[in-house]
């Protein structure tokens, strides 16, 4: 059996399990724009310090847009695959044993009821009533913390990610492609700021944390990459 550590709360009401829900899709969706913001970002003020060459800021913003977003959608639905795969492989070692022993599993439901504060006869009362009506989905919710009626989805996770990253990358690429050269890297700094703030914002409301830390986090996080790439972008340019 995997570790009692990766079971959920079974107290848990649909306000829970709605938050959890939202958090998969905020991770998969604040990952991938920030990602898009602040990668492309960086690269782009690090191309346009070493050069004002609208052509080759074009084809660099073009392609690192495309390049990043496949990669992010490539990563996260095999990641989401192999977390997938061992959920699957869990539940199917948990149908094995729920015919193997069910004696043992229903000894291991007790106990698990009455970790939570359930006297032992409550606690067996209504693990044999668990155990007679599906076995199966109570054992992956309350031990191996798995819904099997909502398993992760890696396709969704992975085009998520590619339309988040493609969304958050349009930002620095229309700011250092559009404007005049003077204006390119500043209206960038600025304006993924503005979106770096956002996104943060946007994360803290869903997950109900506090807003201001989100913020600054991403800011400052965003900022220093940018601030980073343009250094190492000015000395390429001034050295070629």
């Amino acid at each position: 059996m995997s570790s009692d550590t990766h079971r959920p709360n079974i107290f848990a009401g649909p306000d829970e399990e709605a938050m959890s829900s939202r958090l998969n899709w905020l991770r998969a969706g604040v990952l991938g724009a920030n990602d898009g913001i602040v990668s492309i970002a960086a690269l782009l003020v690090g191309v346009a310090a070493a050069t004002t060459d609208l052509s080759i800021i074009i084809l660099t913003a073009i392609a690192s847009v495309v390049a990043g977003a496949l990669s992010m959608g490539v990563g996260e639905f095999v990641s989401v695959s192999a977390q997938r795969d061992a959920e699957e492989a869990l539940l199917d070692r948990e149908r094995i044993w729920q015919k193997a022993r069910p004696k043992w599993e229903l000894e291991q439901l007790v106990r698990l009821h009455m970790d939570t504060g359930m006297s032992e006869a409550t606690a067996r009362a209504a693990a044999q009533e668990q155990m007679e009506k599906d076995p199966l989905n109570v054992h992956a919710r309350m031990h191996l913390g798995i819904d099997p009626d909502d398993l992760t989805n890696p396709w969704a996770a992975g085009f998520a990610s590619i339309i988040a990253f493609t969304v958050g990358g349009l930002t620095p690429l229309l700011t250092t492609t559009l404007p005049p050269a003077g204006w390119r890297i500043p209206l960038t700094f600025v304006l993924v700021a503005i979106a770096l703030g956002i996104t943060g914002y946007i994360s803290a409301v869903i997950a109900k944390s506090p807003a201001r830390k989100a913020v600054l986090r991403n800011v400052l996080g965003g900022s220093l990459a940018m601030a980073i790439t343009f250094g190492v972008g000015s000395l390429v340019g001034v050295a070629v």
